[in-house]
Order: structure tokens, then C-alpha cells, then sequence
């Protein structure tokens, strides 16, 4: 939290000298005493002191990311209950989308919705009306949207309570499960992107994915564990912390690949298995490295295009060697041009499009993934719109979980 409140007192100390009031410095050594759960209460006196703000609310995105959840302050009795905004045609969803102010003239004031940020990840939206709308004083107001995510940042793994406010409805116990294994569902630095969704969000039971930034290695793995339900959640549990144990060892490629099995094997006996994927690209000369255990074959998206599905010789799924013996490891590689995405996807987003009515289910996912590139979408907006068209076309049910996951290098620093 020190770290924190350094970084963050520098980071305005310019926003002090442009707007009059507490003191930043001050007002996050409140916030360090706060309780975890204090955050909204701690953004609202922020904004009325610092903006002479009123009317404060910060929404959080839903799992799915279809809505904002207004997030109440706990020290403030709202006699009528905020109503969650939608992404799609509100101005909280347009601030949310376009990860930028929204402004609004109303008869109180201005009002004005800003994005909130954690690192990455987009978290959700601050809302606040305000005496005006000058450039200065919108830009205030981010900012206070981007000190908001950092809050949240520090407080949201010792309270419960921004976990169920996300929630529309009851996640299944498999769901809960997996979302605690996934890491953030977006990073960005200037080297590369990362951006990953699982569908459906709310019992979503064998799909995951994660990955890490090493130096100049960036690690990505996506994992799809047989079944739909709580053994799947245990086995993706298991291949995932196999997985970061190895990394974490400096294992190579290879030898990760083979732990993830041997783990599987020696735990479960009954031939649970999982398949997927792990993958390394040197963010320096943007070679990427992968091994395949039955899993479909990444795309790679080059100037709005797809050019190909990257090859690699596939081991059987993790698991199985206990019943196949061992396996050959094959490592394949890809070299990547500035700007080359990757995509990585579980069997139910192929699946998702055969059933569909696709006569190659294949050749329909490249079409749309295809479609989505070449509108040059940054790639957390590409996941959100494959996550949506394999929503689609099943109604909203999915008979099997659907992950997608786009890496993009941009080239040497």
C-alpha cells in the first residue's frame, strides 16, 4: 500500500496544482485506514472535495461484461435503489467501451461518466455531476476514475463485497472456481496485449486461461478440462496451478507441457483429462513457441486478415499418458510481425459455429474472426465480439464453454 500511495502521489502531483481542495496525498492516507469495502465512500468525498461533485456512482462490470452494476456507498441511505446501466446504448457503457469521458449537459450540471481501470482491466465506470465542463475539469474527473481502479486494485481481494455486486445472478460453484483462476482479462504495456473471455460467464465449468509477463517473455496458456461442472473446475484447477508452478521454476516449454500431464495423470485416475495449449513469445524478437495437447489450432491475424492456423504436432490431452505412455513433445514456433494478433480458443467456440449450421465450422470461425480484424479492433473489443456471436448463435445457451483469448506483440520496445 506504501508503494502504492508513492506512485500515486506522484502521479498527481499535477492534478493537485490544476484543482483546488484535499490534498491527494492526504486523501489516500485516508483511504489506507478506510475499510476494504470503503472505496465508493472514500470517490465520493474524494469528487466533492476535489470537484464539488454530487451525485457520485461507481458502477462495476458484470461478469459478462453486458452490464454496470451500481456499487452503493455504505455510509450514504439512497431511499430509491440505482439502476444497473447496460454497455450497449447508455452513455456509463459508451465511457466503458470507448475507455473515455462521456459528457452529458443536464439542468444540476454537467454530468459526466469516466472509466475506471485497474492496471488494465477495465473495471467499471465513475459516474459524478459537475459545475461545468471544461476540458481541465473532465480531465480531473478521469483521473479521479483512474485513481478509483487502483483503490480497487488494493482492496478488492480482502472483501467480498465488489465479487457479489458484479454478479446479475448466482454463479454456479464450477464458475466461482474458475473465475478466481483467471487472471485479469486484459493487460496492456507497449510491447504487447492481451485480452481473454470465457463464455458462458455465470457456469462456465472446464474452460480458463492465463498468462504472465516475464522480462521479455510473455506466457499464455489457455486449458479446456473435460465436462462441464465441478470435477472440470477441479482438474482446470489443477492444470493451471501445474502450469504457474512450472513457470514459475523457469521450466522450458517442453518440460511445463510434461508436468501439466504427469500432475493430471497422478491425481486423477480416471482419465480425467484436459486439453490446450502453452505458448511463449519473446517480446523482443516476437518469436512464438507453443505446445499442443488436442487442442484446435491458434489463428494468426495480420493486417486485418487471418493468414493461417499455426502448426504444431499435437500430444494427446493431459492425462492421458498414464494409460497412452509417454508422448513426444513437439514445439512449435511462429515468428510475428509488428502488430501480428494471435487468437487461442477452446473446441466450444468451433463447436459453437458447426452447430450453428456452418458447413465447416472452422471456416466460419475464420470468416468471422476475419470479419472482426479487419475492423481493427483492439483485442479486448475482438474477444468481446466473438464471445457475443457465439452467444448468438446459441440464444444465449451454449452447450459447451467457449474461451478466446488475442495476443498482440507490437514490436521490439
Amino acid at each position: 500500500m506504501l508503494l502504492m500511495h508513492h506512485l500515486l502521489t506522484r502521479r498527481f502531483c499535477v492534478y493537485n496544482q490544476r484543482v483546488r481542495g484535499l490534498d491527494i496525498s492526504a486523501a489516500l492516507q485516508a483511504a489506507r485506514g478506510a475499510d476494504p469495502d470503503s472505496v465508493p465512500a472514500v470517490v465520493r468525498e474524494m469528487a466533492q472535495q476535489l470537484l464539488n461533485a454530487s451525485d457520485v456512482v461507481l458502477y462495476l462490470i458484470d461478469f459478462a461484461q453486458v452490464s454496470l452494476e451500481p456499487l452503493p456507498d455504505p455510509y450514504v441511505s439512497v431511499a430509491t435503489p440505482i439502476d444497473r446501466e447496460t454497455v450497449l446504448g447508455t452513455m456509463a457503457g459508451r465511457a466503458f467501451l470507448t475507455q473515455a469521458p462521456v459528457v452529458a449537459e443536464r439542468e444540476e450540471g454537467t454530468r459526466v461518466w469516466v472509466p475506471v481501470i485497474e492496471g488494465s482491466d477495465r473495471t467499471g465506470v465513475l459516474a459524478m455531476t459537475v459545475p461545468g465542463s471544461t476540458d481541465e475539469l473532465v480531465q480531473s474527473c478521469a483521473d479521479l476514475g483512474l485513481l478509483t481502479g487502483y483503490l480497487m486494485a488494493v482492496n478488492a481481494r480482502t472483501t467480498d463485497v465488489y465479487n457479489v455486486r458484479k454478479r446479475r445472478r448466482s454463479l454456479s460453484l464450477a464458475a466461482s472456481l474458475q473465475w478466481d483462476l483467471l487472471p485479469p482479462l486484459v493487460l496492456k504495456t507497449d510491447r504487447v496485449v492481451v485480452a481473454g473471455l470465457v463464455e458462458p460467464a455465470y457456469e462456465v465449468g472446464g474452460d480458463c486461461f492465463d498468462y504472465a509477463v516475464n522480462g521479455s517473455i510473455c506466457h499464455v496458456a489457455v486449458f479446456d478440462a473435460v465436462g462441464h461442472n465441478l470435477r472440470s473446475a477441479m482438474v482446470a484447477a489443477l492444470v493451471v496451478g501445474s502450469c504457474r508452478h512450472s513457470r514459475r521454476e523457469g521450466a522450458d516449454l517442453e518440460s511445463m507441457h510434461r508436468a501439466v500431464d504427469k500432475a493430471l495423470a497422478a491425481e486423477f485416475q480416471d482419465l480425467s483429462f484436459a486439453t490446450g495449449q502453452l505458448a511463449q513469445i519473446n517480446l523482443q524478437s516476437g518469436l512464438l513457441s507453443f505446445t499442443n495437447a488436442g487442442h484446435p489450432l491458434p489463428l494468426l491475424i495480420r493486417n486485418g486478415q487471418v493468414v493461417h492456423f499455426l502448426s504444431c504436432r499435437p500430444t494427446p490431452p493431459w492425462g492421458m499418458s498414464a494409460a497412452l505412455g509417454p508422448v513426444n513433445v513437439e514445439v512449435g514456433t511462429e515468428q510475428l510481425e509488428p502488430g501480428d494478433s494471435v487468437l487461442f480458443y477452446s473446441d466450444g467456440v468451433v463447436d459453437a459455429n458447426a452447430r450453428a449450421g456452418d458447413t465447416g465450422s472452422v471456416i466460419g470461425l475464420t470468416d468471422y474472426v476475419g470479419r472482426a480484424a479487419s475492423n481493427e479492433l483492439e483485442p479486448e473489443q475482438v474477444v468481446r465480439h466473438l464471445a457475443a456471436a457465439a452467444l448468438d448463435h446459441h440464444k444465449g445457451n451454449l452447450a459447451d464453454d467457449a474461451t478466446f483469448v488475442v495476443v498482440r506483440w507490437s514490436g521490439r520496445r
